[in-house]
């Protein structure tokens, strides 16, 4: 890498790490994973898909009051109590479906041991994870990061919308770009990547939605190119227009230091 890519990438790394100090310092930890035991965090990663996480909630909540969050009790249940337990996160009969796979799976290769699972090569894993139905990048991410302690990003749709309108990714980046992006810029420490992650997604419910962004309140606005600042930024995203960012262009930023959650 010659020195120009060199310090072009610093100014990146410093521009996101300055983003995430601002956000731990304006809305504080967000204690993520909010589960008790490395087998809830995986259920959870499964029963939020495509629904919000109070309905996951919910569905964790019925699967503790029936004993079904211990995995020898868990693979005993049939696929019809499995079904109704989880009822309240969508896609029932589909996510049942994924977590029988992946109790197959966790029985057959790793003789239930969660410990041995995650004392495999994190790539590795990665790769055997997807390969289970209805396991996606985002879940197996996630499960590798908030369970497995792993630094793999999870460059949800928060993340990427986030940072396409503040001019670092293309309005089209896809998950493998964003989260390939982040891998580039970012210290390969899972504590950061849990917290970033987590206050990212609080922006995006917060202040990042789809339609009608609420800039001016976002913790963020001090970043926002200034073609997005006059309220341009929806549209301007949306065509392709490429802004650019002030902190790519600012001096070097201290390094924060990644805080354990």
């Amino acid at each position: 890498m010659g020195l120009k890519a060199e310090n072009s990438r610093r100014e990146r790394e410093d521009a996101l790490l300055r983003y995430h100090g601002e956000l731990f310092r304006r809305l504080g930890p967000q204690k993520w994973w909010p589960a008790r035991t490395r087998l809830e965090m995986i259920l959870g990663a499964v029963l939020t898909q495509n629904t919000n996480w109070r309905n996951a909630a919910m569905a964790l909540r019925s699967l503790r009051r029936a004993g079904l969050l211990r995995l020898p009790r868990l693979r005993r249940a049939s696929q019809a109590d499995l079904e109704r337990h989880i009822r309240h996160a969508g896609f029932f009969r589909q996510k049942a479906r994924t977590i029988r796979d992946f109790l197959d799976y966790l029985a057959y290769t790793y003789h239930d041991s969660l410990a041995a699972m995650f004392a495999r090569p994190a790539k590795a894993l990665r790769r055997e994870l997807l390969s289970i139905r209805g396991l996606g990048p985002e879940t197996v991410d996630a499960i590798l990061l908030y369970a497995g302690r792993q630094p793999f990003f999870v460059a949800d749709a928060y993340t990427r919308r986030i940072l396409a309108r503040h001019a670092l990714l293309p309005p089209d980046a896809g998950y493998s770009q964003a989260q390939e992006f982040l891998h580039r810029q970012l210290p390969r420490e899972p504590a950061l990547f849990n917290e970033f992650h987590a206050l990212l997604v609080e922006v995006g419910k917060r202040y990042c939605p789809r339609r009608a962004p609420r800039c001016a309140a976002c913790p963020l606005r001090p970043f926002l190119p200034q073609q997005a600042a006059t309220g341009a930024l929806p549209e301007a995203s949306q065509s392709g227009v490429r802004l650019t960012s002030p902190l790519l262009s600012s001096g070097p930023a201290p390094r924060l230091e990644a805080r354990a959650v």
